[in-house]
């Protein structure tokens, strides 16, 4: 394996997801989150290539497909239908969430200590970065107020997952990817009609505005 490939990709999908908690752009951070998708295909074809695992390449293309195709142009609809670019309240300013993300990703480096021991290799060494998009991407979702923004919390959450995978056990079962990935796309797609019903409700997607419903 090109020990200088695997940590440029790995580089590029931890910066993809700092660069989401800087940006408050929606749709900019929507291309962002495709190009994470891009990167994580290519480092399950990068794994797959090296154990010459078929299998791990069609796993790649379906990563691929999901997660730089379909989930960013449901949430492209959703930007358009919703009439919102910018996330405008985040409950973490942008200063405060760059510093977090700098104590997350510490932080990931000392959980994923032990694990990296247990079996050293061009891949673990590199495990800590999908523990650090997990939590960047669990940060995200608890401190953005738009569903939209929130829903994008979820998906880097889950390429986390996913990257954390493909990193840990050199690739997960294609069978098993692909049924995840159909979850993450029904949730999204549920997600989608939950964020059209709040705005015709409400004329917002703001979560917080809910809190002050009453009967």
């Amino acid at each position: 394996m090109s020990t200088q490939l695997l940590d440029v990709i790995s580089g590029a999908i931890l910066l993809t997801a700092v660069l989401t908690l800087w940006r408050r752009d929606l749709a900019a951070i929507i291309r962002l989150l495709a190009i994470q998708g891009v990167f994580i295909a290519g480092l399950a074809l990068l794994l797959g290539v090296t154990e010459r695992s078929g299998e791990l390449c069609l796993a790649a293309l379906a990563v691929a497909v999901l997660k730089a195709g379909v989930l960013p142009a449901i949430l492209r609809r959703v930007l358009a239908d919703s009439g919102e670019v910018r996330e405008t309240a985040p409950l973490v300013n942008v200063t405060a969430s760059l510093l977090a993300a700098a104590v997350l990703t510490l932080l990931a480096y000392v959980l994923s200590g032990p694990l990296v021991a247990l079996a050293p290799s061009a891949a673990t060494r590199a495990l800590p970065v999908g523990i650090a998009v997990v939590l960047l991407g669990f940060f995200m979702l608890v401190t953005r107020r738009r569903a939209l923004s929130q829903v994008i919390g979820f998906l880097l959450l889950d390429n986390g997952i996913t990257t954390t995978a493909f990193l840990a056990t050199s690739g997960v079962p294609l069978v098993v990817e692909l049924g995840v990935s159909l979850d993450v796309l029904l949730v999204v797609i549920v997600l989608q009609i939950v964020a059209a019903r709040m705005r015709m409700a409400f004329g917002s997607t703001d979560l917080d505005g809910l809190s002050e419903l009453r009967d």
